[in-house]
């Protein structure tokens, strides 16, 4: 299995479009001319313990992410009428996207090879990444822990 390749800063963010679990579309570059920046986090399956734990501090932090200028997509390979029940069921208030084929996870690095109760295999690697308005990522973070994650992320990004 080859090794996924990884966003750096700096690099420019692939777009993409992708539907959500209301029916509708988000195009990542569409929300960059809003004047919106953007964070992007991928995330092994909808209902699922960690899953749930992050989607729902995300949700928990919208407000003060919205403030601060981002706006929160949540990606998974999940189908969109899977998302929309996980919606229903945690409350949750952030966009939550589709990817099935992987396209968009692939063009993150988000799938690929990883660690798994000290196995290699391959599948989908919790990522996060901050895209800026000019369409450049402003920080990628690959690997990163469900729990106490969206607190990192808000004092690395100065959101109280």
């Amino acid at each position: 299995m080859p090794e996924a390749h990884r966003l750096a800063i700096g690099d420019p963010a692939p777009d993409f479009t992708l539907a959500t679990d209301s029916g509708g579309e988000v195009n990542l570059y569409r929300l960059l001319e809003e004047g919106r920046r953007v964070i992007v986090y991928f995330y092994p399956a909808a209902m699922t313990p960690g899953c749930t734990k992050q989607a729902c501090d995300f949700t928990d932090s919208l407000d003060a992410l919205q403030a601060a200028g981002f706006t929160v997509l949540g990606i998974s390979k999940d189908s969109t009428s899977k998302l929309a029940k996980f919606r229903e069921r945690d409350g949750l208030t952030i966009t939550l996207l589709s990817d099935p084929e992987r396209t968009v996870h692939e063009a993150y690095g988000a799938f690929g090879e990883k660690k798994l109760y000290g196995k290699i295999v391959e599948g989908v690697i919790r990522s996060t990444f901050v895209v800026g308005t000019d369409g450049k990522i402003e920080a990628a973070q690959y690997n990163v822990k469900a729990t106490g994650h969206v607190a990192k992320l808000r004092r690395d990004l100065g959101v109280a």
